[in-house]
């Protein structure tokens, strides 16, 4: 007997937009227009990630959500998959949140998310989040690694973490839309999602109260989760990955050198060839 659920096939969202009149540093060191295409051991982040999306086997159509697709489209595995139908363009908006809006429209659900500099995801780490957001049925769903498990797969790989009272975590950047009614819950992202260093952010989404216990580390990843989703009216998981890989992107110089030392480890030196 066929299982529904290892069947089913989810739209990946990839986020490729760029900030509105700021040439990111990283992109500019390239020569390059827009960090999405700046290459981490001889091949562009975007292309990287497209590659891994696309060879997972529970990711059906791609959407790539993006300010300037014409560099990007010129990417061997994007322009294949482009030729083939699977993959299409949305257009970015100015914030993350009308972005996922571009993204999803049309979009058949579920959506999985992520971004073009998570270089280090494999199409089995997708895999692991996709199946334990549909075992869970979520409404919605964030990816986090466990503070050990990212400090092994690199010391240097993440310096802030979400502390809970069973631990740090670090988000993945992968995240879930179980259906269109979800949409809601994308609310979270407006501003960057970046509560370890905004508070204010917290107190906005979830409350003072749980920006306290938050603080503290006091309170459980599961009982914030069900309190939001409680406000947004869908049920919202936190969705625990096996690598700590998967928390470890692209944001700045420092964390550029760790993802393509890691790379340098997986694939051998692209330069050296």
């Amino acid at each position: 007997m066929s299982d529904p659920i290892n069947q089913q096939k989810v739209t990946a969202l990839i986020m490729a937009g760029k900030r509105s009149g700021v040439l990111d540093p990283l992109a500019e060191r390239a020569g390059v227009a827009q960090k999405c295409v700046v290459p981490v051991n001889g091949i562009a982040m975007i292309e990287r990630v497209v590659s891994q999306v696309s060879a997972c086997d529970r990711v059906g159509a791609i959407r790539i959500v993006a300010h300037e697709p014409d560099e990007i489209a010129q990417q061997p595995t994007i322009a294949k998959l482009l030729a083939e139908g699977r993959l299409t363009f949305a257009e970015g908006k100015f914030n993350i949140v009308d972005s996922v809006f571009s993204g999803a429209e049309g979009a058949d659900f579920p959506l999985m998310i992520t971004t073009a500099d998570n270089c280090l995801v494999t199409p089995e780490g997708y895999s692991e989040f996709i199946g334990k957001c549909l075992e869970a049925e979520a409404g919605g769903a964030a990816g986090l690694a466990r503070k050990e498990d990212v400090r092994a797969a690199d010391p240097q790989g993440q310096a802030k973490f979400y502390q809970f009272k069973d631990g740090g975590y670090s988000n993945c950047n992968m995240y879930w839309l179980g259906s269109e009614q979800a949409l809601s819950a994308a609310e979270i992202m407006r501003e960057g999602g970046q509560f370890v260093k905004f508070p204010r952010r917290i107190i906005k989404a979830f409350g003072l109260m749980n920006l306290i216990r938050f603080r503290m580390g006091t309170g459980s990843k599961e009982k914030l989760f069900d309190q939001i989703s409680r406000r947004f009216g869908i049920k919202l998981v936190p969705v625990v990955v096996s690598d700590g890989h998967y928390a470890i992107d692209v944001d700045n110089e420092r964390t550029y050198a760790v993802t393509e030392k890691i790379l340098k480890r997986r694939e051998g030196d692209a330069a050296a060839g």
